[in-house]
């Protein structure tokens, strides 16, 4: 950005400068200005620099330049803050200030008294101006003076028509001193803005005393001033109102504060003593003079600013009070590097930055560090301005030619801008203009002229602008081929075309004065001369008059257009079926076809050879333009039948069918039949009407009546579509009577005669649950429940019928009728197959039969033996001495079983044990079990050549006998070591325990130290010392403890002197075991639908892991299987199986040492009840079987 130059001061002490526009129009560059105090030594030379800033909303930052030294309120150097800054004077207006693209009179500053009033006038020329502009008025950066206006504050807005001049006024009454400050006015239209910025200085008179925290606070009391312009430069003295409010000054004294805080506390503080307007203080603070420090590594600094021209050389010296520190340059805050462009130069005490060939990116700040002081610079780079060597020359031309545009600048490659009548011309990539540069050479190219290129083009330089006029006018017109009337089929394409030169002339095609716009069915197309117009598919709207206009001339081509259309008529849109129309008899029918044809066809109504005219009176016909209609006004049966439409015009001919339905309601049904009675039901059937009334018979309607009563009831109410009904809900003995009623879409028809009157008497239901109870080779015995339903006439007997299999001849079994529902067949053939049905029979008649499902064979059936051993015969049977042993084995087979016993091998002594055998089980019974009647008993049940066996386990137990000897091995100090030998008699069970007493030899009374000890050798402790003690042992099994006790033989002396402790070595035992079932797995039989468990018992050590399977297959996370393990008992439970649940199920036990498994087999029978089996038709001996074993299942539960 250029800078202007330094300026010499003038008599006054203020610099002066006018700087003109760029070229181009933009707001003139902003003046900087900037006040240095020099050191005491010099303090007669005061160095100034103005900036004066067009726009004080827009940060200088934004304009390329920083701010650090000059803006206040932003981040400034210590060094720079440091420096004081006197204030300066009030500036004078410049006497020619700079012109602005849309002010053409600015406002200037002014100075007023207070309770004067003062004007600022902005001007706006409106020659080349559409609309009023908007002007704003602005005080500081922000505050928006429009809606502060009232008694202090006016705007006023003026427009002089014959100058075309708009005068903006802004009026200040009766000015305070808080009205002083920056002004700003922005003008703005569209794409064109402009603004400017003046002072207001307010004088005061008189010594004036003020709070500084009163000063800067926004105005909100209630009084007349109040909501008025309060603005934030208030820094100045303000006179008081009374003595009492000279009263009221402030405690602290602020100003020394703000003086002596660093910059970024000046908000702070503010907020702390209550002062809102931050900006007014910091202009105030920026007044106040302060005292630079001197520095102690500079003898002298830099200047504030340098400026030097574009190309030129710029030095920048600094004197150092110590020549041995260390120094560098720095640019924006970037090190600067020895290069040609950047030479270092030392001279004494004197150093020296040399920077070469300046160039416009060397405009920046720079910055010195000798140590760690500092000290900064701002460099102007000054650019020469560009002028116009050779200018612009007009140029005549036609379009379609190129038109070139050239002019000479002073500078190689300098920047221009290209304007058509005043606005900027874009030279973008898909720009139609072309702009090149040859060294200071240049060019605007306009390749393919048109008439929009006719203006005035322009090109701006920084020191000068030049303009010529270019004028681009028509080529004259020639018709080669005129448009010619067309007519054409409506459907068909429609094509016109012409010719014309030059051939590059665009067109515009118009139909009856409307401009014609291309679309998917309209097509216009331009190829050199020919012009074309076409329409792949005419429609009646195509027609008109035509014209095509060439662009940019007043000549023009016409033709009409005539597009013509056959007769037709439209029967799609009407939704009738198959083109039929049906209405109601009496109704009133008007029917109305769309036509269609161009010009209007003519309409002809016939039905048959009879012609329909349009005068008639109940039949009659009426056309219109896009319609045709006939009319019947109460149509009859006879008007059914089919109409024929013609139309005709020159185009062609045109015909429709049209079928008319007249439909009513039906004739009546003739009297229906009733061909079967039944107890409170009857079947009744009929034929159809003979008349349907022209709609389809929807259903029927049916009533009934006593044949004594004259009230007909209704019994459906919804519609019949059959011709057969089932009447219920009748009384049996009462005669009845029913009729029909027809119906169709247009209602119900009249009643049919009554039917002829009938009596309903019911028959019993057929018999129930008919089995087969028993088959020999010649009878056969089958048994049933009576009918369900047994109506009012009762029940007189059955009737047993057979029938061999394929035949179909029933032969009846009884001759009779028989009470009782079981009956046996007799004189029937061997081998012979035969089905069997029971009627019942009353005064209505025989009932529906009960028919077997199955052929039966008459032979006697064999079934081979199954023994149902129940569940605790299928573990060892225990039992003690004396107890009563009664042992019920069932067994299925036929014809009835053999069955025998024995016993280890042997036949069973009859005189020992009892047994007693029936068709389906074997009792053994015991009255006093003895332990001779322990050992293995096998049954074994034959039927012919079948046979089955089961073995049983029969343990008769009894109380062991005593130890066989008890010995005292050791005596020591309070102790006692026992040790005994097993019973010889250990009662036919395994010995569970033993149990210990003692005695003292004084008093010979027992006491108990130990039961169910399992070992055989034990250690008495905490006997009494001095005490001589006996000891005495039982023994126990599952039935008790032996009837006599082993004693010692010696007593056991517990001595009070000379005790020794005689220790034993013990050597530890090991637990460590592989797994060893204790108790295998059994076969067992499960129910389905009732849980089942599958259990064992296993010992290992360490603790195994158990794994469960189905058929060798690991049991998974089933959900229908738990598995519980608990001190080693390993169960398995089975929810609710079914028969799919049988098969092999194996637990295995595993652990480091080995594995061990045990497997079992599971039967899942399904429970069926006697009533379910006799449904399905089972024999009667095969359901008796299975209950059998249903029952011994459960009695094993």
């Amino acid at each position: 950005m250029p800078e202007p130059p330094k300026k010499d001061e003038t008599a006054n002490g203020q610099p002066e400068e006018s700087v003109a526009p760029d070229s181009n129009g933009a707001p003139p560059p902003p003046v900087i200005a900037l006040e240095i105090s020099p050191p005491p030594e010099e303090a007669n030379s005061l160095k100034k620099l103005s900036i004066e800033l067009p726009n004080d909303s827009v940060p200088v930052t934004s304009m390329g330049r920083k701010d650090s030294v000059w803006s206040l309120g932003e981040s400034q150097p210590p060094e720079e803050l440091e420096k004081p800054i006197e204030n300066p004077p009030a500036e004078k207006p410049a006497e020619n200030p700079p012109t602005s693209t849309l002010l053409s009179e600015r406002p200037v500053s002014g100075t007023v008294s207070v309770g004067g009033d003062i004007t600022f006038v902005a001007k706006v020329e409106a020659k080349d101006l559409l609309r009023k502009p908007t002007i704003k008025w602005f005080k500081g950066k922000w505050m928006d003076l429009a809606s502060k206006t009232g008694k202090h504050l006016q705007l006023k807005e003026i427009f002089d028509r014959n100058t075309k001049v708009y005068t903006f006024e802004m009026h200040i009454i009766k000015a305070k001193e808080n009205y002083a400050g920056n002004y700003r006015c922005e003008v703005s239209l569209k794409d064109k803005f402009d603004s400017c910025s003046f002072d207001l200085e307010v004088k005061a008179g008189g010594s004036q005393s003020f709070d500084i925290r009163s000063a800067f606070k926004r105005s909100t009391d209630g009084q007349e001033d109040a909501g008025e312009l309060d603005f934030s430069a208030l820094l100045k003295h303000r006179q008081q109102r009374d003595h009492k409010q000279q009263d009221d000054a402030p405690e602290v004294d602020v100003w020394e504060i703000l003086k002596n805080a660093r910059p970024d506390q000046y908000e702070k503080i503010a907020f702390m003593y209550g002062i809102t307007d931050l900006r007014g203080l910091l202009r105030r603070m920026k007044k106040i003079p302060k005292v630079e420090k001197k520095s102690e590594a500079f003898a002298k600094k830099l200047d504030p600013a340098y400026q030097v021209d574009k190309g030129g050389k710029i030095r920048l010296a600094v004197d150092l009070t110590d020549p041995t520190v260390d120094l560098k340059w720095y640019k924006n805050g970037v090190e600067i590097r020895p290069s040609p462009k950047y030479i270092f130069e030392h001279k004494g005490t004197e150093r020296i930055l040399v920077i070469n060939n300046c160039a416009l990116n060397d405009d920046a700040a720079y910055s010195v560090a000798a140590g760690e002081e500092k000290c900064s610079t701002e460099l102007f780079v000054k650019e020469l301005p560009v002028k116009i060597t050779k200018g612009l020359e007009a140029v005549t031309t036609t379009v379609n030619e190129r038109i070139e545009l050239m002019c000479e600048v002073t500078e190689d490659g300098a920047p221009v801008k290209w304007m058509k009548n005043g606005v900027e011309i874009p030279t973008g990539v898909r720009s139609r203009y072309r702009v090149k540069c040859e060294g200071n050479k240049h060019y605007l190219v306009i390749d393919d002229a048109s008439l929009e290129d006719t203006g005035t083009y322009s090109i701006m330089a920084s020191g000068g602008s030049s303009e010529a006029h270019v004028q681009v006018d028509l080529k004259p017109l020639k018709i080669h081929q005129d448009l010619t009337d067309t007519k054409v089929l409506l459907g068909k394409p429609l094509k016109l075309q012409c010719e014309i030169s030059p051939g590059n002339v665009p067109g515009r095609w118009y139909r009856n004065g409307q401009l014609i716009q291309e679309t998917d069915r309209i097509k216009i197309s331009h190829k050199n001369r020919v012009h074309e117009l076409s329409i792949e598919v005419s429609s009646l709207h195509d027609s008109g008059d035509y014209t095509f206009v060439p662009e940019g001339y007043s000549h023009s081509l016409s033709a009409k257009v005539n597009v013509i259309d056959p007769p037709k008529v439209h029967l799609e849109g009407l939704n009738f079926v198959d083109n039929t129309v049906t209405v109601v008899a009496g109704n009133k029918m008007r029917l109305e076809i769309p036509i269609s044809g161009e010009p209007a066809p003519k309409v002809v109504w016939m039905k048959g050879d009879r012609v329909i005219v349009e005068a008639g009176n109940r039949v009659r016909a009426e056309t219109y333009v896009d319609q045709t209609s006939l009319t019947i006004d109460i149509t009859e049966r006879d008007d059914s039948g089919n109409y024929k439409l013609v139309l005709q015009n020159e185009a062609g001919e045109a015909s429709a069918s049209i079928k008319l339905k007249v439909v009513d309601i039906p004739d009546s049904p003739e009297a229906p039949l009733v061909p079967v009675v039944g107890g409170d039901w009857c079947s009744m059937t009929w034929e159809p009407p003979k008349y349907d009334g022209g709609s389809p018979i929807l259903g029927y309607y049916i009533e009934r009546k006593k044949k004594q009563s004259s009230r007909w009831m209704r019994i459906n109410f919804d519609l019949i579509k059959e011709t057969t009904y089932e009447p219920k809900k009748m009384i049996e003995g009462v005669p009845y009577e029913v009729r029909i009623f027809a119906v169709n879409a247009i209602g119900v028809s009249k009643p049919s005669e009554p039917s002829k009157a009938f009596t309903p008497l019911a028959v019993t239901s057929e018999p129930t649950m008919l089995v087969v109870d028993d088959v020999t080779d010649t009878t056969v015995t089958v048994k049933w429940r009576p009918p369900e339903t047994i109506g009012a006439a009762g029940l007189d007997g059955y009737l047993v019928e057979y029938c061999l299999e394929g035949s179909e001849d029933w032969v009846p079994a009884n001759t009779e009728l028989i009470d009782k529902t079981r009956y046996t067949i007799t004189g029937l053939k061997p081998d012979s197959k035969v089905f069997i049905r029971v009627k019942a029979v009353n005064a209505a008649g025989a009932s529906a039969p009960r028919t077997t499902q199955h052929a039966i064979l008459v032979k006697e059936v064999i079934e081979p033996p199954k023994i149902r051993v129940p569940r605790h015969l299928k573990q060892t049977y225990t039992r003690r001495v004396g107890e009563t042993l009664n042992l019920v084995v069932p067994f299925m087979g036929k014809p009835r079983p053999k069955v025998t016993w024995l016993k280890d091998g042997q036949p069973i002594d009859p005189a020992a044990v009892s047994i007693r055998n029936t068709d389906c089980d074997s009792m053994i019974f015991i009255r006093k079990a003895e332990r001779s009647h322990s050992g293995k008993y096998q049954m074994k049940v034959q039927v012919e050549s079948h046979e089955d066996t089961a073995d049983m386990d029969i343990q008769i137990i009894d109380l062991p006998g005593p130890p066989q000897m008890v010995n005292i091995d050791d005596v020591w100090g309070e102790n006692v070591s026992l040790s005994w030998t097993a019973p010889r008699d250990n009662g036919n069970a395994a010995i569970t325990g033993y149990t210990i007493q003692k005695a003292d030899k004084k008093t010979m009374e027992w006491y108990t130290c130990l039961e169910h000890y399992h070992r055989m050798t034990i250690a008495i402790t905490e006997l009494v010392v001095g005490n001589e003690y006996y000891f005495r042992v039982f023994s126990e099994n599952m039935c008790g403890l032996s009837e006599s006790a082993t004693q010692t033989r010696k007593s056991a002396l517990i001595l009070k002197e000379d005790m020794k402790l005689k220790i034993f070595e013990f050597n530890d035992h090991d637990f460590n075991e592989a797994p060893k079932f204790t108790q295998p797995l059994i076969n067992t039989f499960g129910i389905a639908g009732y849980n089942t468990t599958l259990n064992c018992s296993v010992r290992a050590h360490p603790k195994p892991k158990v794994i469960w399977m189905k058929n060798k297959m690991i049991i998974g996370e089933d959900p229908r299987y738990r598995m519980f393990s608990n001190q080693g008992v390993c169960t398995l439970e089975i929810r609710k199986p079914s028969p799919y649940d049988g098969g092999m199920y194996t637990c295995r036990a595993s652990n480091d040492l080995g594995e061990a498994q045990v497997e079992c087999k599971l039967e899942v029978k399904g429970g069926f009840t006697f009533y379910e089996l006799m449904q399905r038709g089972v024999p009667l001996h095969l359901i008796d079987k299975y209950m059998t074993e249903t029952k011994v299942v459960e009695e094993d539960k």
